[in-house]
């Protein structure tokens, strides 16, 4: 039995327990709220900080492995781990690169990645003197995670908005599309795509509001982004799960907006939509099994379930009733007690082989189900 640990016990942290009981895993995991989401599902709970040192490296020593469900991990600890013979899920090396926008920025122009040009900002005076380079969206380096730490900088009024730290200052792209591509990578070099996703952003609160899987592209594009994925995956030098977020412009062109060295929202749907869910590949790849099967049973449309805004605290589902009563929808609920305007609590997933209706559906189900305070 494989004695692997989870940092962090999120929605992500509770799905990848929910997959692990398909497998000869015993599951550690570790959060400093006992009541997380994940917290319930795994076999041994240790409340720590996961970017405390200390914290990781005592929790990890005894482990046979161990992956993350958000990037804000002790990268050091993990290095430690790591070289005692602890397998670690991404590499150390790749979280290094990824955490940190100005190194994930330099690493896609060192193996020459098409990403959108960029510079890097040490403080809000730096900034200033760049106002010849706006339009652009600024990135604070470290510590950004679901919309927060990203400033879109239209024009000069805009610049006081921006981060007084390191941070990219990225040139904005005319976006036609945001694509996700999934990949998995193991620990023999060996990958699998998924097919990739289109996006649909909350434009005010920078989430992903709903999305359509798999994406309506060209071929020619497809193979553009499969063949950025793989060049970022292999690039990494690490074993994982790698989630690509990418743009298309107005001239079919992509760009690279940024990688998440881990299972991710835009995966969400694999768990009923695809053969081998994100989920149940991690395992996979972890447990040295053989890839799983990516491909598509139907297609599918995520909803985020995001809380209502004005309304802070008991969450109570409005419509939930409803929505549970429609044919091929899948509701995920989090478990998490509290709601906040904009704190994700659940999602939907979607499924119909007319595209039509899929996208019907998914916006009565936005339309339907709402999370308010009872």
């Amino acid at each position: 039995m494989l004695k692997a640990g989870i940092l962090g016990g999120g929605q992500l942290g509770r799905m990848l327990l929910q997959a692990a009981a398909n497998y000869p895993v015993e599951t550690y995991l570790m959060e400093n709220d006992s009541n997380a989401p994940a917290a319930h599902l795994c076999h041994h709970f240790t409340k720590g900080d996961i970017c405390n040192y200390n914290d990781v490296y005592n929790f990890g020593k005894g482990l046979d492995a161990i992956t993350i469900e958000i990037e804000s991990v002790n990268e050091d600890a993990l290095e430690k781990l790591q070289s005692e013979g602890v397998k670690v899920y991404p590499s150390p090396s790749a979280l290094r690169i990824i955490k940190n926008k100005i190194r994930q920025k330099e690493f896609y122009t060192a193996l020459q990645i098409p990403t959108s040009s960029f510079i890097v900002t040490k403080n809000i005076a730096e900034l200033n003197e760049q106002a010849a380079f706006i339009p652009a969206v600024h990135k604070i380096a470290e510590g950004g995670y679901d919309g927060r730490g990203v400033q879109v900088i239209r024009e000069k009024n805009d610049i006081s908005k921006g981060f007084d730290a390191p941070a990219v200052l990225e040139k904005m792209v005319n976006i036609h599309k945001e694509i996700s591509q999934i990949v998995a990578i193991n620990d023999k070099g060996e990958v699998a795509l998924y097919p990739p996703v289109d996006m649909v952003f909350d434009p005010d609160l920078n989430l992903l509001d709903y999305q359509i899987s798999p994406a309506e592209i060209p071929e020619k594009t497809k193979w553009k982004i499969e063949a950025i994925a793989l060049a970022i995956a292999k690039g990494l030098k690490s074993a994982g799960i790698f989630a690509v977020e990418l743009f298309i412009d107005r001239n079919g062109e992509v760009f690279v907006n940024e990688t998440a060295p881990r299972v991710h929202n835009s995966g969400h749907h694999t768990i009923e939509a695809n053969y081998s869910s994100q989920f149940d590949m991690l395992w996979r790849v972890i447990l040295g099994y053989p890839l799983g099967n990516t491909a598509a049973i139907l297609p599918a449309a995520i909803i985020n379930l995001l809380g209502e805004q004005g309304f802070d605290g008991e969450a109570y589902y409005e419509g939930l009733k409803e929505v549970l009563q429609m044919d091929n929808v899948f509701v995920h609920l989090y478990g998490k007690k509290m709601t906040k305007p904009g704190r994700k609590m659940g999602h939907v997933t979607v499924m119909s082989r007319d595209k039509v209706d899929l996208i019907h559906t998914a916006h009565k189900v936005k339309h339907l189900l709402k999370i308010k305070t009872g």
